[in-house]
This record gives structure tokens, sequence and C-alpha cells, in this order.
């Protein structure tokens, strides 16, 4: 069991990238927030069949945070990232820079961005898009590598980076890997440490009601009366706050107008200080 190298400064990450590439070996990035689990590693599973070499960044970005949300409890444990990455033999690297690495004094550079960054999740985090897209195109510069793997859970955050890099003209692909789910079939999030034991039961009901809506659009049930009975399903179900339930288009997620293929129903909602997201393919 071999433990991953770390490199903290992004010198580094290009030195040893660029050694890759002159071998000719393909590069690939996760980019993630520690607090790994297996959705994590099945991200650098799919990673490793597209590549060569894998890079995994550990990186608690403050840029993504209102002040009023998780940043200073957010779980972080680098030895047990890297034993957890060690144990599985998938990755190559590990990218862990420092506050100041990314963020240096004076930095002043902030990526705002439309298309799919508007609405859903920008609605009730409005920060939350420019502090993803800021980091994660220094991550992409920083790393070069020639794809980079985002899970399906956050599917505005994976239409968001798509966009990013394509509008930035860089040389990357963007790579989406489906939702891992614990056996009750609630999608895996570090956040989910944070439910009580009353909370977990309401939780295990957000993607049971999705699949019901999923199945409600392919019987031929109208969007308005689906979205409806979802937000009153998850609402029944003993979630606090129902943020969006909503049916959009796959490829944009602009609002869909009638059921045609490829859609795509999602839902964030909120129980006490926890708030699940999560999505599924129509």
């Amino acid at each position: 069991m071999k433990t991953p190298d770390v490199v903290t400064a992004v010198s580094g990450l290009r030195a040893r990238v660029e050694d890759w590439r002159r071998e000719g070996l393909r590069v690939a990035l996760v980019p993630t927030m520690g607090a790994l689990h297996e959705g994590h590693l099945s991200l650098v599973a799919a990673a490793r069949k597209r590549a060569a070499r894998t890079v995994v960044s550990i990186f608690v970005n403050p840029a993504q945070f209102a002040p009023h949300e998780d940043f200073d409890r957010y779980p972080r444990d680098l030895g047990r990232d890297c034993a957890y990455l060690a144990a599985q033999g998938l990755s190559d690297l590990v990218f862990s820079p420092e506050h100041d690495e990314l963020y240096p004094q004076g930095f002043a550079t902030r990526i705002e961005m439309a298309g799919p960054a508007v609405g859903l999740e920008t609605d009730f985090r409005p920060h939350f898009f420019a502090g993803v897209a800021t980091v994660v195109a220094k991550l992409l510069i920083a790393a070069r590598p020639h794809v980079a793997m985002l899970g399906e859970k956050d599917y505005q955050q994976l239409l968001v980076v798509r966009r990013l890099a394509r509008d930035l003209g860089l040389d990357v692909e963007i790579a989406g890997a489906p939702i891992v789910r614990e056996p009750s079939g609630l999608a895996l999030s570090s956040r989910n440490d944070y439910l009580g034991p009353l909370d977990r039961p309401v939780a295990e009901r957000l993607n049971v009601v999705l699949a019901e809506l999923v199945q409600s659009l392919r019987e031929g049930e109208s969007i308005a009366e689906v979205e409806q009975f979802g937000r009153e399903a998850l609402r029944l179900a003993g979630f606090d706050q129902v943020d969006y339930v909503t049916v959009r288009d796959a490829a944009t997620l602009a609002k869909a107008e009638k059921p045609v293929a490829p859609m795509r129903v999602l839902a964030a909602a909120r129980i006490g200080v926890v708030r699940l997201i999560d999505n599924m393919a129509v």
C-alpha cells in the first residue's frame, strides 16, 4: 500500500504533471474538498480508466462558502484522506495547497458566470458558482490535466465547469461520473455525517420522491404537476424547507416546457442545518 505523494505548491504540481506529459502519459484531475468517501473514490476510479496518472486535489475553498455556512466546521483530515486513497491504490499525487497558495495576498480576481450558473443553487447561494468557477479555473490552469472528473450529484456544478472550460478555451475534457448512493438510496455526501438519527429517515425520502417524479414524467404527467407534487411530497416527508424541485433540460438547465428527453429532475431541501441536493435523469 503506497501512500500518494503530496505536493502543496503549484510549482511542484506543475513539475510532476509536466514530467508525465513528456512521457506521453494522459493525466486526470479529481478536484475535491477532502473528507473523502466512496463517492470520491468512484471519481478517482473513473479518472483512472481515462488516464495513466491521477491527481486528487484537496482544498476547502473559502470562496464558495457564505459567512453563515459551514466553512469552519467542514471536516479536514489530510492524513486520513491520503490513507484512504492509498488503500485503493488509485491516486498518484495529492495536491493540497494552503490558502495563500491559491489566494495570495492581494488576490483580486473573481469569475462570474451566466448560462447554467443562473438560478437553482444561485437563487439560494448567490456567491457559490463564482467561488467554484474561480478555484476550478485555478486548479485546471495549475494542473493542466487532459481530463477532470466531477460527480453528477452536483449536476449544475458539472455543467457550470463544462461551460467554464469551453468559454475560457481550456484544453481539458470535463467528464461526469454517476452518483454513488448509500444502500437506502441517499446520495453520498460529506454532509450526511451531520444528519441526526431522526433526520436520516427524512433524508432518505429525497431519492424516493425523485424516482417517483421521474416515473410520473415518463408516464406523461405534466411538468408543472410533477414539480408541485415533488415540493409537497418533500414537505410531507419532514423536510424543514424545500428550496426547489424542478425539471430542466439536461444539457443546458433551461426550464423545460414539456416532457422531452433528455431531462433532469433536480431538488434541494433542508433538514435542520443540513442542506441536501440530488438529481435524477428522466
